[in-house]
């Protein structure tokens, strides 16, 4: 095991933990996002895509056991992701001579710079997410009710700061998404240049994607497109087809 622990040392180690953990993160992410667009479909699809991530799995295993899987393997590669970045800027900072400090920050985009913030607005958003709309903490959603998301989801984005958390947190996740979806060809070793257009095009249109899909929704339910009719809470048993 020591030539993992010394390549994972090593900033090369760190760059492909980085890029691997970040593939892994923009699946789940799409998958998420495209997982929620059934909030158009009205509250028996969201409702039953909701029962389904509890299912998934069965019968082979327990009930909820896939979406705890899901989610310690989620937890490791975040904490995996943060621990080599962190590091990295650390290591990359200690060889940086201090003449080019000011240089370096002027020659950076804009997302590069922003990178390590972005990356802690989207951590606090996660937690502040989980607390609005899979533990119902009052404060934040007095409207909630167990074990219905698409009422859950509706009444929550009614708020109107609340709509403007959502929106201003998945802008700082674009422009995450786009500098390390553009980064990641680098970090894998891939240096082709006629890769450079396609990969700056695909970070464009990845996180284009994810931003427009995620903001849909508070804006939608603001709108009044997306209404809550009355949805029928799911039975946290029931087997969803």
């Amino acid at each position: 095991m020591s030539w993992i622990v010394n390549f994972y040392r090593s900033a090369i180690g760190k760059k492909a933990v980085m890029a691997v953990t970040g593939v892994f993160l923009f699946g789940w992410v799409f998958a998420h996002m495209l997982g929620n667009l059934k909030l158009y479909l009205g509250p028996e699809h969201f409702n039953a895509y909701a029962a389904w991530l509890r299912t998934m799995g069965a019968p082979a295993m327990p009930h909820s056991a896939g979406l705890w899987v899901t989610r310690i393997a989620m937890l490791l590669f975040v904490y995996l992701h943060i621990d080599a970045a962190t590091k990295l800027t650390l290591m990359n900072r200690a060889a940086r001579p201090l003449g080019y400090r000011d240089r370096d920050y002027v020659i950076a985009n804009y997302a590069s710079r922003t990178m390590r913030w972005g990356g802690v607005i989207i951590l606090l958003f996660v937690l502040y997410h989980l607390a609005h709309l899979t533990w119902g903490v009052k404060a934040l959603n007095p409207q909630f009710v167990e074990n219905d998301p698409y009422h859950n989801v509706v009444t929550g984005f009614r708020i109107w700061w609340a709509a403007a958390i959502y929106i201003v947190a998945n802008l700082a996740l674009a422009v995450h998404i786009f500098h390390g979806a553009y980064s990641l060809f680098a970090s894998l070793g891939v240096s082709n240049p006629k890769l450079v257009r396609f990969r700056r095009n695909f970070a464009v249109g990845f996180a284009a994607i994810i931003l427009l899909g995620n903001i849909s929704f508070p804006i939608m339910v603001q709108a009044h497109v997306i209404e809550d009719h009355g949805s029928h809470p799911y039975h946290a048993a029931a087997v969803v087809r």
